[in-house]
């Protein structure tokens, strides 16, 4: 027990040390998006949906920080509403395919034969295609709005958390530590589940964190081409398309929305490479 615990300590202080600057923004970037998603109307002045036809097209000022649209909405309002949406596009669109992907990478890694040649088929055909179109066809399908958008997400991008977890297990499985399990009569399901996925989850959780940058992204633009959120809902997607045709004039519109975007990506980004360094094992 005494020598445990200034060792943990030690481990910490060098984790620490090795990732203060990705951890440090990207957690206070999303932070900041989690107090805003949750919390949007101690922040916002104005009623995102609110019409002020005194204030149409207003530029940035005291009264209104990111300026007014054409209806004389508050975008800085606006902006900070859509954190709510955005934030759960980010979370529905990734969680399915993420836990439902690392159990069929799971079981196709670890056991083989057919149902592997049978996976490896399915993701030569998913990509093939560009995912954005493949995404565009099913909604088109099954009509515009958040739902249709988490369902087609959910039936593509699972083969990819699958083949990277199938790829990780099939290391895995040649290691000395399944061999044993099997000669000390252990079940395939309890070395699957106690032994192999406590091993390959981290790569599973790491790209999970930048998936969920890069779905802000396709939800944005889903939004953006009338596939995703609908108007009036505010959703940065669904703003900058609404000032597409007022660039010239009114560039705050589109502007800021876009600049969110960035900023929230930006920091699953940075937290995913932070995950990323500290669950690499350490080269002492």
């Amino acid at each position: 027990m005494s020598t445990a615990l200034p060792r943990t300590r030690s481990v910490w202080k060098l984790s620490v040390r090795r990732l203060p600057l990705p951890l440090a923004i990207g957690g206070l970037i999303l932070l900041a998006s989690l107090v805003a998603a949750c919390f949007p109307g101690l922040i916002a002045p104005y009623n995102p949906l609110a019409f002020d036809y005194h204030a149409i097209l207003k530029p940035p000022s005291w009264a209104h920080l990111f300026g007014t649209d054409n209806f004389g909405r508050d975008i800085f309002s606006r902006v900070i509403h859509a954190y709510r949406v955005d934030l759960q596009i980010a979370l529905f669109t990734t969680l399915f395919p993420m836990l439902f992907g690392t159990l069929v990478g799971l079981f196709v890694g670890y056991y083989g034969g057919l149902a592997e040649t049978l996976f490896h088929r399915v993701v030569d055909a998913v990509v093939t295609f560009p995912l954005l179109v493949l995404v565009i066809a099913i909604v088109a399908i099954l009509g515009p709005g958040l739902n249709s958008m988490y369902i087609a997400v959910g039936i593509i991008y699972w083969v990819f958390y699958a083949r990277l977890v199938a790829g990780e297990v099939a290391v895995q499985r040649r290691l000395d530590y399944v061999a044993a399990g099997q000669v000390m009569g252990y079940s395939h399901l309890r070395i699957l589940l106690r032994h192999v996925l406590p091993n390959v989850i981290t790569v599973a959780l790491v790209y999970w964190m930048t998936d969920m940058a890069l779905s802000i992204l396709l939800g944005s633009s889903l939004g953006y081409l009338g596939l995703g959120a609908q108007p009036p809902t505010a959703e940065w997607g669904v703003l900058i398309a609404a000032g597409k045709n007022f660039m010239d004039t009114a560039w705050w519109i589109t502007i800021f929305p876009g600049l969110a975007i960035v900023l929230t990506g930006l920091g699953f980004s940075l937290l995913g490479e932070a995950l990323a360094e500290w669950l690499r094992p350490a080269s002492h």
